[in-house]
């Protein structure tokens, strides 16, 4: 016995040895005892800190990355716990708190940036990087400062989304399976009586409409049960797909206040209708935009930007890099440079705490946490404008990486230089290795070259693995049939010794 859809689609309706459940009663023509794969699902609350790791335990998680600096580790630890405390705590005193706000000092590459983004992986916590040097570039004058907290809250709404789609992925497959189903095999229609009633006066035998919705139900089940084998994957279907109901159109504001452009098609994307256009795909790409748009449907955005507001306020990171750039007297000199002073007085109000509008609306800041960065090789922190300098009350000194740094750098983190070639090279089926002697004239080097030319931290080490395997990442899998390589001591002063006893050479190389 076959049953055959509307597309002309054969489906065998042979039973399988096992016994077979009868489906139950379709209702117009859907499988509606399949609602109960909808579970609903158990929402839990993401909290930034719902780990509740202790300021140890964050110490330890960081070593899983960067080597050394323990005191600064120490430092965003207590700060990072401190925010913890203060959700524990009676809201009479809460709002009196403020975030310990940290300056990091010390030479590029020692592991500054990396903190802080561990750090702000650690919490789950809405986290951005800015160049504070970036304000006082020619073209920049009078750049929003304000714009980083923007930005700020634009990621944050974008994690608790991302959050919010997991939370209702498994309905949006579930509807977006529907909608699959109803394009192969359309629901049996009201109309059916009027048709069973046309066929009877003309003498001729029609089925019944409870008999064409129980026929409908069973292909509709064969149907869904191709879909989830992937026997339907590649078939050709026709799907609505919602799209701009207006092209984009940016308004931008004076220059320099880049920042404040209004974007036309938020504005109006309430007023204007949705487009919809129809789209020929298979079912397999099908499904992946069905499950977005369902996800999208079924997302609350005022929730979603309610809670990304509040978490931006409680829990939200900003770090700024390269502070010691605006830091040091006034030059006397008249030109194009924006006043570096006049920068930290903008970047004070929103480190002390004000509030800020955004598209999503006003964002405190009095509760963001702020770490700063710089080399002060020049300028030091006591240069700054003493405002300035009393919103960053915590001040911790990183120690330049030494030969013994760089091996344990190479090795042990989990991310590991060495670990990140023998993978890439691993997708070559070629088995990568160090031995010691290896590691140790590799770190000895970069030691080095540090000392004699400038040093940029562990970034060297990046300058001369990638010299050292140059040949071998270009060769494979052409030239090079070995299945195991082994780098040893010898192979690193081939490649590498001219280099480094030419001062010049290794000043362009290394």
């Amino acid at each position: 016995m076959e049953d055959k859809s509307e597309d002309n689609i054969v489906i065998s309706t042979e039973k399988s040895s096992g016994e077979v459940k009868q489906p139950a009663k379709p209702v117009n023509g859907k499988s509606e005892p399949k609602k109960p794969r909808q579970k609903k699902e158990v929402k839990t609350e993401v909290n930034p800190l719902s780990k509740e790791l202790t300021p140890s335990q964050i110490v330890a998680e960081l070593d899983k990355y960067i080597i050394g600096q323990d005191n600064a580790k120490k430092s965003v630890a207590i700060a990072l716990r401190n925010r913890w405390r203060r959700k524990k705590i009676e809201e009479s005193i809460r709002e009196e708190i403020m975030p310990n706000n940290i300056i990091l000092i010390g030479p590029t590459g020692v592991g500054k940036t990396e903190i802080a983004r561990r750090l702000a992986k650690l919490s789950n916590a809405a986290f951005i990087k800015v160049e504070a040097s970036k304000f006082t570039e020619v073209g920049y004058v009078g750049r929003d400062v304000e714009s980083i907290i923007r930005e700020l809250t634009d990621l944050g709404v974008t994690m608790v989304k991302s959050e919010k789609s997991i939370e209702v992925q498994k309905k949006a497959e579930y509807l977006a399976e529907e909608r699959i189903l109803d394009i192969l095999l359309p629901p049996v229609k009201k109309k059916a009586d009027e048709g069973a009633a046309s066929a009877a006066t003309l003498g001729f035998s029609a089925a019944t409409p409870e008999t064409e919705k129980e026929e409908n139900f069973k292909t509709r089940e064969k149907f869904r049960e191709m879909l989830h084998k992937g026997e339907l994957d590649e078939r050709i279907i026709e799907v609505d797909v919602s799209g701009d109901g207006m092209p984009m159109m940016q308004v931008m504001g004076p220059i320099g206040l880049d920042d404040i452009g209004v974007n036309l098609q938020d504005l109006f994307s309430s007023v204007m209708p949705k487009k919809v256009k129809k789209r020929k795909m298979s079912v397999k790409e099908a499904r992946v935009i069905l499950v977005q748009e369902e996800a999208h449907k079924l997302i609350d955005m005022d929730s979603v930007i309610k809670e990304a507001i509040e978490r931006v306020q409680e829990y939200g990171i900003v770090f700024i890099d390269e502070i010691d750039k605006i830091a040091g007297p006034q030059s006397k000199s008249q030109g194009p440079d924006v006043s570096r002073e006049g920068v930290q007085r903008d970047l004070l109000p929103i480190v002390e705490g004000s509030s800020v509008t955004t598209k999503y609306g006003m964002v405190k800041t009095d509760h963001i946490l702020f770490i700063a960065s710089g080399a002060f090789h020049v300028s030091k922190p006591s240069d700054l404008i003493p405002e300035l300098q009393g919103r960053f009350p915590i001040r911790v000194e990183l120690n330049s990486l030494t030969e013994d740094d760089f091996v344990k750098i190479l090795t042990q983190p989990q991310n590991a230089l060495l670990k990140q070639y023998e993978a890439l090279l691993k997708a070559e089926d070629i088995d990568l290795s160090f031995d010691d002697d290896g590691i140790l004239e590799i770190a000895r080097i970069a030691a080095e070259v540090n000392e004699q030319v400038e040093n940029i931290g562990a970034r060297r080490l990046h300058t001369i693995l990638s010299t050292l395997l140059e040949d071998i990442l270009y060769n494979t899998p052409d030239k090079i049939k070995e299945k195991k390589i082994v780098i040893t001591r010898n192979m690193v002063d081939e490649k590498l010794k001219d280099i480094v006893k030419n001062r010049d050479l290794s000043r362009y190389i290394l």
